[in-house]
């Protein structure tokens, strides 16, 4: 951009390019590939897409650096060509526009509205790499772009005002629904986004003219200068090909209404073509702006306003009329116990061994996520039935693994429909490991990811930023493997989970009495309430099993030994003695036990909850009154 861009944005209207991708696509460059590499490989071929732009009326070009970042490049071992993509991405840009026209820089989101485990110290890096070799080769701007939250958008806008007083366009990717994926309204994010220096602030991708318009309505009267580059309409798969439905005339129609709502920079993005720009440079060619408006400071919100109004006052919040079980184990010794939902169609075990653990005084029926990636009946289902047919507390478990973010978001909102609010979260076995094999494994978020946006839930927060118009009542636990070399590793791990918003913890299997202590001295300092897992062996195949092939799982000698051999009976009975052991240790450190059943024998977790509830009284007596411990 030229020096006095800013002044030009209050009276003109510059017309931005359309799709480099997507076109790419449709000329046959397949997808799979580096388009930022053709920068290197292929100049010619980017060039001639600038040149079809500029041919059709466009003033603005974006370079061909949209994800030219180390962390995209990285995936095609590009990661050290940083710097010379982006250099040429400039040079290519300039020599097609001749000094006719404007250049920026293109830097798109990193996270491209996925939870990702990049620190927010390594986004600023990669930012500040890629928009310095942009500034060292002599764009006339920044374009961010594609940013699904505020969060990120202020990493990379902070990267550049470090280095630069370039004019910086911010771009968010919306959806009808107008506010970004951590919560903000655009009224807020535009507040966020002017305060920290951004010259003009806008939308693209993801959405249509259509939404975008909305979102555009919420903010055109503040006085900031506003880009929109919407997609092509929504994207269809027809006949082995992406296309994308919105006409070049359709586009030229629209892009009035974006100017009428004070946008100064209109172009497109996915699949959008030199056809598309071309319809919205004739559509222009006699429009006459108004000028902008002059800044509403009122309009900005302050950043207590912005706080505030996450807490919204007509939202429903749901009042509690039982303990959780982090109310109970904080008073008691409390009793979860795991039962397996069956892996065919027949429930009638399952409810049976339900009801007699009911009667033996257990305090949450705890149901698996398909565990070890093995297909089983819906967790939900059954736990549904359970708290309708015994009265029993269901603890539900929610893998990573099976849903992206869109089915976890719609599995928790069923969960709160039926009244199910105690969850485990876990990462769940990868898919290729279980019975289906080619199954997909999803993991679109990580465990600690999934604990925030649940937690979120709470908040009264979609995933996706839209406000609810009720709050969840989620407790949350996580899962955590003490069966470690570096136990004080392992624990550090879990108290990023307890950062993320875990409410309590449950543990995998511990078989070592020595084990169990150390635990309670490497976790002494946490505040919240951890379930020490005790799993009964079966038979001597069974712990062999579980020590040598199942992750997360390691068994004393002393156990391996105690159990050799034994099956049927024999071999249940000595799993259920050295539970009993285990169990009468961990309650000297833990009000919370976690007893997982083996292969549908109810009959030993019943026996435990047995013996913990015994046990509890006699240490009840000893120590005058219940114990308030971890």
């Amino acid at each position: 951009m030229r020096v006095d861009l800013r002044g030009v944005l209050q009276k003109e209207i510059l017309i931005g390019d359309g799709a480099i991708g997507t076109y790419l696509y449709q000329k046959g460059f397949p997808v799979g590939i580096s388009y930022e590499e053709l920068n290197l490989e292929s100049p010619d071929v980017i060039h001639d897409v600038h040149m079809r732009y500029i041919d059709a009326g466009t003033q603005l070009i974006e370079t061909n650096t949209y994800s030219a970042n180390y962390d995209k490049l990285s995936k095609f071992g590009l990661e050290d060509k940083v710097v010379d993509i982006n250099r040429a991405g400039v040079r290519i840009a300039k020599e097609a526009l001749n000094g006719k026209g404007y250049v920026v820089g293109a830097a798109g989101s990193i996270r491209a509205g996925k939870r990702s485990d990049i620190s927010k110290s390594k986004l600023g890096y990669y930012f500040e790499e890629q928009v310095t070799a942009l500034i060292d080769e002599g764009v006339d701007g920044i374009m961010l772009e594609t940013f699904y939250d505020v969060e990120e958008l202020l990493i990379a806008l902070r990267s550049i005002r470090k280095q630069s007083e370039l004019p910086v366009i911010c771009q968010f990717a919306i959806d009808d629904i107008g506010r970004t994926l951590d919560g903000y309204t655009m009224p807020q994010a535009f507040s966020i986004l002017h305060g920290e220096g951004a010259d003009v602030i806008g939308f693209n991708c993801r959405s249509g003219p259509n939404a975008i318009m909305r979102a555009m309505e919420t903010v055109s009267d503040i006085g900031i200068p506003m880009s929109v580059y919407p997609n092509a309409g929504i994207a269809d798969y027809i006949d082995g090909e992406v296309r994308f439905g919105a006409s070049a005339e359709y586009f030229g129609q629209t892009a009035v209404r974006f100017a009428d709502l004070n946008a100064r920079i209109i172009g497109g993005c996915c699949g959008t073509t030199p056809e598309h720009i071309k319809a919205i440079a004739e559509a222009l060619a006699a429009y006459k702006p108004a000028l902008l408006p002059p800044l509403d400071e009122e309009a900005l919100f302050t950043r207590d306003e912005i706080r505030s109004s996450f807490a919204s006052a007509d939202q429903y919040e749901k009042t509690r009329t039982e303990p959780t079980i982090v109310d109970l184990v904080k008073e008691r010794h409390t009793v979860i116990v795991e039962l397996d939902p069956p892996r065919d169609l027949d429930i009638e075990k399952f409810l049976k061994g339900a009801k007699c653990l009911k009667a033996a005084g257990v305090d949450a029926l705890t149901l698996a996520d398909n565990s070890l990636a093995v297909t089983r009946m819906s967790n939900m289902a059954l736990g549904y039935l359970v708290k309708e047919q015994t009265g029993m507390r269901p603890l539900i478990h929610i893998a990573c693994r099976d849903r992206n973010l869109i089915g976890t978001q719609s599995h928790l909102m069923g969960f709160d429909a039926l009244g199910i609010d105690h969850v485990l979260a876990v990462t769940g076995d990868p898919a290729r490991f279980g019975d289906l094999p080619g199954a997909s494994s999803v993991y679109d978020m990580t465990s600690f990811e999934i604990i925030r946006m649940i937690k979120q839930l709470n908040d009264g927060i979609a995933f996706s930023g839209k406000p609810l118009k009720q709050k969840a009542d989620f407790v949350v636990g996580a899962a955590f493997n003490p069966n470690v070399k570096y136990l004080e590793k392992a624990v550090q791990r879990l108290e990023k989970k307890i950062t993320a918003g875990a409410d309590y913890i449950m543990t995998q299997p511990v078989y070592d009495k020595d084990l169990i202590v150390a635990l309670k001295e490497a976790t002494k300092h946490l505040e919240i309430p951890i379930f020490i897992g005790i799993m009964p062996l079966a038979s001597g195949r069974n712990a062999e099993y579980l020590h040598n092939e199942v992750p997360g799982i390691l068994l004393s000698d002393e156990v391996r030994e105690r159990m050799a051999g034994l099956e049927g009976e024999e071999g249940r009975a000595t799993g259920t003695a050295i539970a009993k052991e285990l169990i009468e240790v961990a309650m000297e450190h833990f009000n919370g036990i976690y007893i997982m059943t083996p292969f549908m024998f109810y009959g030993m977790s019943e026996e435990l909850t047995k013996f913990v509830w015994e046990k509890s009284s006699h240490i009840m007596e000893k120590k005058g009154s219940p114990a308030i411990i971890n």
